[in-house]
């Protein structure tokens, strides 16, 4: 299913100044990728997740400038978050690394992407083919989008 996020009402990234300082502390940093790093995002993203989503993540690289967040510590990928990679207004894909789960990553991930979203114009955000819908939810007071699965990968090759 998808959901439906509410640009125009997204919370202030001043909100979650207190996670990106805990992150800060332990090195990490949430930034947008850059293009030479576009081969080890989208070999990290393979690895760690899936090729279909590392193809998206390869269609993020094209867009300019480019709709990939990435979260580095000590120089290696700990997570990702897209925009507009397979559609238009469209978050995701997303994912962090198994071990880093639970320090609020993938929380600021979806805070940059969307604000990006909205710097791109748009009013409202689509989250695509969502798994936690609680968090999305909680996070950016997200709405299920009724009638929407398969939705945009339904006839998807496999």
């Amino acid at each position: 299913m998808d959901m439906l996020v509410k640009l125009y009402d997204l919370p202030q990234k001043a909100e979650f100044q207190k996670n990106y300082d805990l992150l800060s502390e332990e090195g990490i940093e949430i930034r947008r990728a850059i293009a030479p790093e576009r081969h080890i995002v989208v070999d990290w993203v393979k690895t760690h997740f899936n090729p279909h989503w590392a193809s998206e993540v390869e269609a993020a690289f094209s867009n300019n400038p480019i709709s990939c967040f990435i979260a580095i510590q000590d120089g290696q990928m700990k997570g990702f978050a897209c925009v507009e990679a397979t559609c238009k207004a469209f978050f995701g894909p997303t994912g962090v690394d198994e071990t880093m789960r639970g320090k609020g990553i993938g929380k600021l991930l979806l805070i940059e992407t969307l604000h990006e979203l909205k710097h791109m114009g748009y009013a409202y955000g689509f989250i695509g083919g969502i798994g936690p819908a609680e968090f999305y939810e909680k996070v950016v007071g997200a709405s299920l989008i009724e009638g929407s699965t398969p939705g945009i990968y339904k006839n998807m090759l496999r």
